[in-house]
């Protein structure tokens, strides 16, 4: 029974909702303290702009960690639900800009310990997420305020 009722919350967009909102935030928060932090995914909802070479990309794991930390973390943004960062893959570090639906972020890590765990399960179309979350952009831009009251801050969002 315990299960059902966990499952019963999770599985919601509601449920969704709120943690895209708490990965929105935490890795906000990681930006203006300027701490390195990694973001284990779902390697299929990442997208590699340009695309990586096949032989790079085979190496993944379904769930892959990255590390924010140096250029790539001074790269990093967040653009209307998803966290873009660029990144070097392989011995030739090639370069390429990641987008990850910030839903598919299971993890965010900080010295090998996670300080966010996502729980959603809902499946929904990033784009319907996105909709409804301009219906309730209120919380998002309260809670964003503060962040963007500091004008170092704005080379993190786009």
């Amino acid at each position: 029974k315990g299960c059902y009722l966990l499952n019963s919350i999770i599985e919601t967009e509601k449920f969704a909702l709120v943690m895209q909102k708490n990965i929105q935030d935490m890795i906000i928060y990681l930006f203006e303290e300027e701490q390195n932090f990694g973001v284990l995914c779902k390697i299929e909802d990442a997208v590699f702009n340009p695309a990586l070479p096949q032989d790079v990309y085979e190496c993944f794991n379904d769930l892959t960690l990255f590390m924010l930390a140096g250029y790539t973390f001074n790269s990093a943004r967040i653009d209307e639900g998803y966290l873009i960062f660029e990144a070097g893959f392989g011995g030739d570090n090639f370069g390429s800009v990641v987008t990850v639906p910030l839903l598919s972020i299971l993890q965010i890590i900080i010295d090998d310990i996670p300080v966010l765990i996502n729980l959603a399960t809902y499946n929904v179309e990033q784009t319907q997420i996105k909709e409804v979350t301009k219906n309730n952009k209120d919380g998002i831009e309260n809670s964003m305020s503060s962040f963007l009251s500091n004008p170092e801050n704005s080379k993190f969002l786009k």
